[in-house]
């Protein structure tokens, strides 16, 4: 259990006055603690006595009162945790926490320092998260800022619960887009007009310029798409690194070819049984692990299709080590993970290895209108214009702060907002509100204290004060839920949340100069874990926490 986690101290005394109504037998599932609805229904609120009926052959309510007298001997006895407790409704047990108990909690958050998340898990993995993962063709538009900034908080949420994960680009340089692409900078070079299915964006044309400018010949396709394809990566490259995404590996789709990875893995499915020639093309039978269909590998002309790479990809990764490996993935890939899947069960790994994480849409929303978005055409709106345009850190909390798999409309006017309308805004401002009561705490010698004596202050906390500090608790239990279903979005939701409880809280207590014995060192302390929690929560989501706004 965490010095920070006294939320963990009441659920383990719950589940301890379950097993003894049990004879020491554990209940399954273990009970909860949940923060009731209404304030008036307590604190805390526990099923248990509905989980216990069952096995015990009684009422819930009947055994609702068997706990109450468990609990009022190990809470309410020398620890003095307890206030009092009480069974409402079908049998819920609530309980009423005493002024001591919030006092320890805030005393052990404020002891934990900037250590305040989760205890790092038991069975830590090595993952390797791709994500973005762009066709080299183009500027990154705001469909790929969304997944860098949701694969860029999966991995920090990974790695805060004891992972060890890396982050990685997949460059698609080979395949007819990389022939498309390299006709088209040719024929801006020499003035003519775009193949068919060209790419017409503006950005081709200032291609063809630097790489005329660099002396490379317009008809030597394959320096033309090569020298197009470093200058596109560079720009994405520099574009993820003001949107506070740093790659560990960038990895070439050619580079399988080139050393024979694909070969490899062909040889190792064949070897397997697992291919079949039909109508002069070469097939895989995904059919036999769970694809709905069989899946062709190398077509009837002999060139292979996009599956092949992919294959040779996935056990390129398994092969480095890596026993988790997550892709963050376009709207257009739902029939992918399938196949995916069944490949990587004909090489003979474990399928459950891999996870796909499909990413919705992603619209700009100017004046009520939705911008269109093409690479190809040009017609597209793309990152580096966004972060010009609302800064990095709206772009990212608008991205995030809703599920990946729920399409997002980022309204600009709202996102260029400097009020509390703005969402990343009303967070940021109560970060920077905090530092400014620290400082001037400080001004007047009032001591912002590095830990409480949580027998130190006499006056009850107000029910601000108690709402926050349940708020603070809650952050190990977010971030550990937020990793495990790779939901970013919840420490959106989390943030706002103690933003506006510690708003209610400035709103109803006062802080520097508050009288009475430890009042003021109390505060000034909650005050202080809140502004860490605050930047902790920011962190998770790749945006700052300012000091002043």
């Amino acid at each position: 259990m965490p010095p920070t986690d006294s939320i963990a101290e009441l659920k383990g005394a719950v589940e301890a006055a379950a097993r003894a109504l049990r004879d020491g037998e554990p209940t399954e599932p273990a009970p909860t603690l949940d923060r009731p609805p209404k304030p008036d229904l307590g604190d805390y609120s526990s099923n248990a006595a509905m989980l216990l009926a069952g096995p015990l052959g009684d009422n819930p309510r009947a055994v609702a009162e068997r706990l109450r007298g468990e609990l009022e001997a190990s809470l309410g006895g020398a620890t003095g945790s307890l206030d009092r407790v009480e069974v409402a409704g079908p049998g819920f047990v609530n309980l009423y926490l005493s002024d001591a108990w919030y006092r320890r909690a805030l005393a052990t958050l404020v002891g934990a320092g900037e250590d305040l998340g989760p205890v790092p898990t038991v069975a830590p993995e090595r993952i390797l998260v791709e994500f973005v993962s762009a066709n080299p063709t183009g500027p990154l538009h705001v469909g790929g800022g969304r997944g860098a900034a949701y694969g860029d908080a999966v991995v920090r949420l990974l790695a805060a619960v004891g992972h060890e994960v890396e982050r990685e680009y997949y460059i698609n340089d080979a395949g007819s887009q990389i022939t498309h692409f390299a006709r088209s900078i040719s024929a801006r070079m020499k003035g003519e007009d775009l193949p068919e299915d060209g790419y017409q964006g503006e950005y081709v044309v200032e291609l063809g310029k630097a790489i005329a400018a660099e002396g490379v010949d317009p008809d030597d396709l394959t320096a033309v798409g090569d020298r197009g394809i470093a200058l596109m990566i560079d720009q994405v490259r520099e574009t993820l690194r003001r949107f506070g995404v740093v790659m560990d590996t960038w990895f070439s789709e050619r580079s399988l070819v080139e050393r024979g990875d694909a070969e490899a893995a062909l040889g190792k499915l064949d070897a397997g049984g697992h291919t079949y020639r039909h109508e002069g093309a070469l097939w895989l039978r995904t059919t036999e692990f769970g694809d709905d269909k069989d899946r062709v590998l190398i077509r009837s002309d002999g060139e292979p299709t996009y599956l092949m790479p992919d294959i040779a990809y996935h056990w390129d990764k398994l092969e480095r080590g890596f026993v988790r490996l997550i892709d963050v993935l376009g709207a257009d890939h739902h029939g992918y993970v399938g196949r995916l899947r069944a490949s990587i069960a004909a090489l003979g790994a474990d399928p459950d290895s891999f996870e796909a994480l499909i990413m919705s849409l992603v619209h700009i929303v100017e004046d009520g209108q939705r911008a269109q978005m093409s690479k190809r055409s040009g017609d597209f709106v793309s990152l580096d214009d966004l972060i010009d345009d609302i800064g990095t850190d709206a772009a990212r909390w608008f991205m995030l702060s809703r599920s990946h798999e729920t399409t997002v409309d980022i309204d600009l006017a709202l996102a260029r907002k400097q009020a509390s309308e703005n969402p990343v805004y009303y967070v940021q401002y109560a970060h920077a509100r905090i530092a400014s009561i620290l400082r001037k705490a400080e001004e007047v010698g009032s001591a912002v204290p590095g830990a409480i004596d949580p027998d130190g202050r006499t006056e009850p906390p107000a029910p601000s004060e108690k709402a926050l500090v349940k708020r603070l608790l809650e952050f190990p239990h977010e971030v550990r839920e937020a990793a495990a279903r790779r939901a970013p979005h919840r420490i959106c939701a989390y943030s706002s949340a103690v933003a506006a409880d510690f708003h209610a809280f400035y709103r109803d207590c006062q802080v520097v100069g508050a009288e009475g014995e430890g009042v003021e060192a109390s505060r000034l302390a909650l005050c202080l874990v809140a502004k860490r929690t605050i930047a902790g929560g920011l962190g998770l989501l790749g945006i700052s926490a300012p000091e002043r706004m």
